[in-house]
């Protein structure tokens, strides 16, 4: 099976993290996707290890100069907190939850 891709490039700054964030809640453990962005992606590397510890894989594919490649592996769920919900659970009412 092909691993999907999403080009982040045409989404809106605060659209490209969401979407990465929807994209990795809906895989199972062992599932992984890519995503294509116009620059590094440190800022969504920093969220990701904020809200998901210990629960994804990043592998950089492909770096730069114009575009960049990243595989995202979801290793495990993500822990569950003491009220219930995920680690990094934004709270709202998307279907990754």
């Amino acid at each position: 099976m092909q691993t999907p891709r999403f080009d982040l490039r045409p989404l809106a700054p605060p659209q490209r993290h969401q979407l990465a964030f929807q994209c990795f809640d809906a895989l199972a453990t062992g599932e992984s996707f890519e995503l294509v962005n116009d620059h590094e992606p440190r800022g969504l590397l920093a969220e990701f290890l904020l809200q998901r510890p210990g629960s994804f894989d990043w592998q950089v594919m492909e770096a730069g100069p114009e575009s960049w490649r990243i595989r995202v592996q979801r290793t495990k769920e993500a822990p569950a907190l003491r009220d219930g919900t995920r680690s990094g659970c934004c709270q709202c009412s998307c279907s990754g939850h």
